[in-house]
């Protein structure tokens, strides 16, 4: 068999499990959708009894995953995605039971109002159907988005990356036993199993099984799915977010904020990439962040007025301002004022996270009010920008989208609304 017809039996291959995989999900999600609180509750306490119960071979199989990936180069923040731990895997057991306890908003009707034929009119909240979830390194993804899809009515299709393999089939087994512990259909959570990135391909223009697709990884695979999904994407590209420290900032405060947005955790998407500080209080903020930061090995690149006070920051470039590090690296910038600094966001931010750094509440309210982001923050680290620090129990990704869902997206986020009429025998005159 020469190559080339091999490489079109295994696309036909990769194509027709795909499609099988969609066929089970879309006959799960009538189920889902018809299934009461009780029972997904039910669900997502059994996957997290599940998950306890098999801590050592998730830690096992977690940690076959990281000698691979350091055996293959991965670099330090990738690991640091992939990496699980004690810690994690009963995180992963705690989301699915504060996703348990969240309201569930299936079938709740709102905005129910007598029309003057008669009729009553309102809206009910719905599952989307069948989502289908690509995402990289980050093994306890697959628990946390099995547990808000389960819990929003839906059935998902989970595809990570080969890196973190062997986890996500260990984590994958805990949701089909919990799954079928409830009565519930295993098929209405699936794990990719093949690595073949033509899966990708399949599972984006499956417009007759898929109803979403949501991507958390890097820009260009992101970018890749919005330029070639046939279904509709919930995605945010870059998480390029900023710190301002006001001239009107508690210094301690500002200190504290700054430092945490970068080095609390450098590779994910609420880091903060840009400090912006203004130019009145900069003699007195930045020798003190330089210091902090020079301990945790965070490289600085700053603007001229910023090398000025730090002469040992590198130049920053017109590329840094809109870069994405996840590593530790930051810019700086020195301003003028608020409108600099709201003006600066707006030409290299990416609307994911900002935050200022102010004791003046009509400052305060100006940022909020016209930083054009899925979230802005006063007196807050950007590292809050997380799903289970808004209360969601955890999060599906963040959007940076404007229609359907904005910011971090939970369990309503992976609901929709139809139209609900009521009548009594009603015709239309």
């Amino acid at each position: 068999m020469t190559a080339s017809v091999q490489e079109t039996q295994a696309g036909a291959d990769v194509r027709s499990y795909m499609q099988e995989l969609g066929r089970r999900a879309r006959v799960a999600a009538r189920a889902m959708s018809r299934a009461d609180t009780a029972a997904k509750n039910a669900a997502l306490l059994a996957i997290a009894a599940q998950i306890e119960a098999a801590l050592p071979a998730l830690l096992e199989a977690n940690a076959a995953d990281l000698e691979a990936a350091r055996a293959g180069g991965l670099g330090a923040a990738l690991l640091d995605r992939l990496a699980l731990g004690e810690k994690g895997i009963r995180g992963m057991a705690q989301g699915l039971r504060e996703v348990a306890a969240q309201p569930d908003p299936v079938g709740e009707i709102t905005d129910l109002k007598f029309r003057p034929s008669g009729i009553q009119v309102g809206r009910m909240r719905v599952p989307l159907g069948v989502i289908g979830i690509i995402y990289e390194s980050r093994p306890n993804v697959t628990a946390d988005a099995a547990a808000l899809c389960l819990k929003a009515g839906n059935a998902c299709i989970l595809r990570g990356g080969s890196e973190a393999a062997r986890s996500n089939r260990a984590i994958a087994a805990c949701i089909a036993a919990g799954l079928e512990a409830a009565g519930l259909p295993a098929e209405a959570v699936q794990v990719v199993a093949t690595t073949d990135r033509a899966a990708v391909g399949e599972l984006i223009r499956m417009e007759q099984y898929v109803d979403v697709i949501v991507p958390r990884g890097g820009k260009s695979l992101i970018a890749r799915i919005a330029a070639e999904a046939r279904v509709p994407v919930i995605k945010h590209l870059d998480g390029i977010c900023h710190v301002y420290v006001d001239d009107r900032a508690d210094i301690g405060k500002a200190v504290r904020v700054a430092f945490n947005a970068k080095c609390r955790r450098y590779g994910i998407c609420g880091a903060m990439e840009t400090l912006l500080v203004h130019e009145a209080v900069a003699p007195y903020v930045l020798p003190q962040l330089a210091e902090l930061y020079g301990a945790a090995g965070v490289e600085l690149r700053g603007c001229e007025r910023t090398r000025q006070l730090l002469p040992a920051a590198l130049a920053a470039t017109e590329e840094d301002w809109s870069t994405e590090y996840l590593d530790a690296i930051l810019s700086i910038r020195v301003v003028d004022g608020l409108d600099q600094a709201i003006a600066h966001i707006e030409q290299y931010g990416s609307h994911h996270t900002d935050s200022i750094i102010t004791e003046d509440y009509t400052r305060a309210r100006r940022f909020l009010r016209e930083v054009d982001s899925a979230s802005v923050m006063v007196n807050a680290s950007t590292q809050f920008a997380d799903g289970g620090e808004y209360g969601l129990g955890a999060e599906i990704g963040i959007s940076t989208d404007k229609l359907h869902a904005r910011g971090p997206v939970g369990v309503e986020g992976l609901t929709t609304q139809k139209y609900v009429v009521l009548g009594d025998g009603s015709t239309r005159a």
